[in-house]
């Protein structure tokens, strides 16, 4: 995306190797549990990962509820294969009962309820397996994502290491390409996989490109609404990116911490 500035990524792969290799010296944690989902992102991350400290040091994790998206576990098994990681470094834990459980206390709770149950679910068994390993979470944000505030509060926005905040869906897939990730993971509809065809862009109402090059405008180049839609965007996209941005900036605030005055 021209729109959002030229990087050279030979160097920010350098930059991000070393920042991981400080990160781990810094915490004597050597190691990284992943929730690998075999999306664009949670492999861009893990390929990060096992380029800087070594395929022996990542261990993935398959969470899947049930049998419901199945294809994205099997893309995830496929990433684990091409980054040639140790079969025994491997975990899948079926959250389904766990979730189940407690959605089963209350008739009430509907399919986004129940989708921030399970991130969070995923969020316990990822520290858990962490603390047993002597690891760190590594998270698998994305700029896109955590501007329009589209997580699960203390679910998949947990981490311990994120690598991609800083950077767009739009310019993740470019570094994915740069990667050599095989092209069908990179052509995967992005999706949270919290309930049947759900994707984000259809939950959005507009494209990560469009997204993408809007948020950019506002947040990094610190235009308005009005100064945004004369440069060829639709104004019906511009107010629906800006209602999701506006909406969700509580997130970034919690929690409200009271400070006395005294």
């Amino acid at each position: 995306m021209n729109d959002l500035g030229p990087l050279d990524w030979g160097k920010t792969l350098e930059e991000i190797k070393l920042f991981i290799k400080k990160i781990v010296q810094e915490t004597d944690r050597p190691r990284f549990v992943i929730g690998l989902s075999g999306g664009v992102d949670s492999t861009v991350a893990a390929t990060l990962a096992v380029q800087a400290i070594g395929e022996k040091n990542v261990f993935p994790h398959l969470l899947p509820y049930g049998a419901f998206n199945q294809s994205g576990e099997k893309y995830a098994s496929e990433v684990i294969s091409w980054l040639h990681i140790p079969y025994e470094n491997v975990c899948r834990i079926d959250i389904q009962p766990i979730v189940d459980e407690y959605v089963s206390t209350d008739p009430s709770v509907d399919r986004v309820r129940k989708g921030n149950v399970m991130a969070r679910v995923r969020m316990m068994c990822l520290f858990d397996q962490a603390k047993m390993r002597n690891a760190l979470v590594l998270g698998t944000e994305n700029k896109t994502e955590h501007l329009l505030g589209y997580f699960t509060r203390f679910g998949d926005e947990a981490s311990d290491v994120e690598l991609l905040l800083n950077f767009y869906k739009t310019q993740i897939q470019k570094l994915a390409q740069y990667l050599g990730i095989p092209s069908a993971i990179i052509a995967i509809h992005p999706t949270a996989g919290l309930w049947e065809g759900q994707t984000d862009e259809t939950e959005f109402g507009f494209s990560y490109e469009d997204a993408d090059r809007i948020l950019f405008q506002l947040h990094d180049k610190k235009k308005t609404e009005k100064e945004i839609i004369p440069s060829g965007f639709s104004p019906d996209i511009v107010k629906k990116v800006l209602l999701r941005y506006k909406a969700n900036q509580f997130k970034h605030l919690t929690p409200y911490t009271f400070v006395p005055s005294s």
